[in-house]
């Protein structure tokens, strides 16, 4: 009842996607100030966010973008948009200040969507569980997601330990780090909803 090269293909699929190792310093620069009680419950909050959302749009994507009208590459830029806002605000150290931050629950927006929970992971596993034709490959795609999201939960879980080790400078560094990163993946998810637009045009 588990098809390996199903579960191994999608998971591969989300690993690349989803970049756990990419997405650590985004988290830690997210988190930082924040104490470590609350910084683990953040890292369980995102991936809980993030497995809701695939879930959701893995049962009913399809229906959901049929019924608002919602095209995959305006899914791309709107998710791309969002990501370049936030990207922003961490070059340009904005998120340092804690008025900005403190009641703001980053662990849904954005970390757990569209961070985790983007475009193109959502697209991947509507993808999926289209393709998957019988009981065996659906089960294998929905252990590949579940074996996803406990992987990106392990990878920030145990991240905050670089936080005690790079202390408050090392800290500014991520942040504006996470943030040229953020804004390049950003630009990319744009210029490849734009590009699918022209494509389908």
């Amino acid at each position: 009842m588990f098809d390996l090269a199903v579960f191994g293909s999608l998971f591969l699929t989300l690993f690349v996607i989803m970049d756990p190792p990419g997405i650590t310093p985004i988290f830690l620069a997210l988190t930082s100030g924040r104490p470590a009680k609350v910084q683990r419950r953040m890292a369980w909050q995102a991936v809980a966010v993030a497995f809701g959302v695939i879930t959701v749009f893995g049962i009913l994507g399809q229906q959901i973008l049929a019924y608002l009208h919602v095209s995959v590459p305006a899914l791309m830029i709107a998710g791309g948009l969002l990501l370049l806002l936030i990207a922003l605000d961490l070059l340009t150290g904005k998120t340092d200040e804690p008025k900005q931050t403190k009641d703001v629950n980053v662990a849904l927006v954005p970390l757990g969507m569209p961070l985790l929970a983007g475009p193109g992971a959502i697209v991947s596993v509507i993808l999926a569980v289209q393709h998957a034709k019988g009981v065996e490959d659906q089960i294998s795609v929905w252990v590949a997601i579940a074996a996803m999201h406990g992987v990106l939960w392990l990878t920030m879980r145990y991240s905050l330990v670089i936080i005690r080790v790079i202390k408050d400078g090392g800290v500014v560094l991520v942040t504006r780090l996470a943030g040229m990163m953020l804004s390049a993946i950003a630009v990319q998810q744009i210029i490849n909803g734009v590009t699918q637009v022209i494509q389908g045009a």
